[in-house]
C-alpha cells in the first residue's frame, strides 16, 4: 500500500512518520527546506518523538516537491495543510484543501482522499458533490503541539467520517500503526458532518475548560485568594480531574482560537450562551491580564518567550501576543526575549538576545510559562503559571 501525505506541519509529518513504519509513504510539501530536512532524517520543528523516529527508525518515508511523484499510484492521499480562520468571511480558508483534492484527482482519480485539515461544517459533502467523488473522507486529528507523534502513537480514539470499506480500512491502518493495543482504541464511524462537529465541539470544550480556570484565577487575584489552593481543591473531584487547569494568559495556538470562532458562526441562528462566551472569555482574560500589568506601573515590560508551551518552537497565535498588543496600546515600553527569533525586532518591539541583559533592562518580566532560567529574578516576574505545566 502507498500513502501520500500532503503538508509536513505537526499533523502531516506526525502522520507520515506514523504510517511509514509499515507502509510506503510520500510526504508532499511546497517548502524545499522542509523536504531536505525530512530526507536528511531531521524534523523541521520540535517534537521529541518525531525527531527520534526520523533519526533512529527504519521508516519507509520519502519527501518530495513533485506532485506527480506523490499522487501517482497512491492508495490514500491524506491532506494535512493548515486552514486559517478568516474573520471577514466567518469561515476557514479551505483553498489549499480544495486545490489538493483537484490536483490529486487529476493525477490519480481512483485514490481515496482523507482530510485531516480542520474544515467547516458540511465541507466534506460539498467536496463530494463538487468533484463527484464519494471517497473523500474527513477524519479529525486530536494532537497536541510538540506531542503530535506521541498522540498518534497513543491515540485517545479514531474518528472516521464514513462507514465504507476504505474508510474503515484507513481507521484500522491508524490503529495498527499505533503502540496501543487494538482493543484499547475505539474506532468511531459516523457521517462526515458528525465527524466535522466532533472536532469543533471537542476543541471548544477544551477552550471552555481553559477559560473556566482562567476566570477562577482572575477571581482569586482580585479577591486576594490562593488560586493554587482553590484549583487543587476543585480538581481533586474525579468528575473534574487534575488536567487542563493551569492558568494562562488565554488559549491560543493552531486550533482553539479558530475552531471556537468557527463554531460560534454556526450558532448565529441557534439559541446559545456557552459557545459565544467561550470566545468572549478569551478576550476578557487578556484584557484582565493587561490591566493587571498596567497597574504595576512598569517603565519597561520584558516579554519572556512568545511560545505557547514549554519545549515548543511555535508561537503562532500565542496568547502572549494578545497581551503585548494591549500593553503597547497603553504606551508602555516593551522588550522581548525569544531565542527563536534572530531579527532585531518583533512587532515593533526590540528583541534582546542576551538573557542577562534582558533581565537587567526589564522592570517587570511577563511570562505565560515560567522556566528555570528566570527563577533568579522571580521578584520581577508576572505570570499566572501556578503548576509549571501546560
Amino acid at each position: 500500500m502507498k500513502i501520500c501525505v500532503v503538508g509536513t506541519g505537526y499533523v502531516g509529518l506526525s502522520l507520515a512518520v506514523l504510517l511509514a513504519q509499515n507502509y510506503q509513504v510520500t510526504a508532499l510539501d511546497i517548502s524545499e527546506q522542509k523536504i531536505k530536512l525530512i530526507n536528511s532524517k531531521k524534523s523541521p520543528f520540535k517534537d521529541p518523538e518525531i525527531e527520534d523516529y526520523l533519526k533512529n527508525k527504519n521508516l519507509k518515508l520519502n519527501a518530495t516537491l513533485n506532485k506527480k511523484t506523490a499522487y501517482s499510484n497512491a492508495d490514500y492521499v491524506v491532506i494535512a495543510t493548515p486552514t486559517n480562520y478568516k474573520a471577514d468571511i466567518g469561515s476557514f480558508d479551505t483553498s489549499s484543501v480544495e486545490q489538493i483534492i483537484s490536483d490529486s484527482l487529476s493525477y490519480n482519480p481512483d485514490t481515496t482522499i482523507i482530510i485531516k485539515s480542520t474544515i467547516p461544517f458540511g465541507f466534506t459533502d460539498l467536496m463530494r458533490q463538487k468533484f463527484d467523488k464519494r471517497e473523500i473522507i474527513f477524519s479529525p486529528e486530536f494532537l497536541r503541539e510538540s506531542k503530535a507523534l506521541y498522540d498518534n502513537l497513543y491515540p485517545s480514539r479514531i474518528v472516521i467520517g464514513d462507514d465504507t470499506e476504505k474508510a474503515i480500512q484507513f481507521g484500522k491502518i491508524l490503529i495498527s500503526s499505533s503502540l496501543k493495543s487494538e482493543t484499547d482504541i475505539k474506532l468511531f464511524c459516523m457521517n462526515s458532518r458528525e465527524a466535522e462537529a466532533v472536532k469543533l465541539f471537542a476543541n471548544t470544550f477544551l477552550a471552555a475548560r481553559i477559560s473556566f480556570f482562567n476566570e477562577l484565577d482572575s477571581f482569586s487575584e482580585v479577591k486576594n485568594l490562593s488560586s493554587e489552593k482553590i484549583i487543587m481543591g476543585v480538581s481533586a473531584d474525579p468528575r473534574i480531574g487534575n488536567y487542563y487547569n493551569n492558568p494562562s494568559f488565554g488559549y491560543g495556538g493552531y486550533c482553539l482560537p479558530k475552531d471556537t470562532k468557527q463554531l460560534r458562526e454556526y450558532f448565529r441562528d441557534i439559541p446559545n450562551n456557552i459557545i459565544n462566551s467561550v470566545v468572549d472569555a478569551n478576550k476578557t482574560r487578556k484584557d484582565f491580564i493587561a490591566d493587571s500589568i498596567y497597574k504595576k506601573k512598569p517603565k519597561t515590560v520584558g516579554i519572556y518567550r512568545l511560545t505557547m508551551k514549554h519545549n515548543s518552537d511555535n508561537f503562532r497565535a500565542s496568547a502572549i501576543q494578545g497581551i503585548m498588543k494591549r500593553i503597547k496600546a497603553k504606551g508602555i515600553n516593551m522588550i522581548v526575549y525569544e531565542p527563536l527569533i534572530t531579527e532585531k525586532t518583533f512587532d515593533e518591539s526590540e528583541i534582546i538576545h542576551d538573557l542577562i541583559e534582558f533581565k537587567k533592562k526589564s522592570d517587570l518580566i511577563v511570562a505565560n510559562r515560567i522556566d528555570s532560567e528566570i527563577i533568579d529574578v522571580k521578584e520581577k516576574i508576572y505570570s499566572r503559571d501556578l503548576f509549571t505545566k501546560d
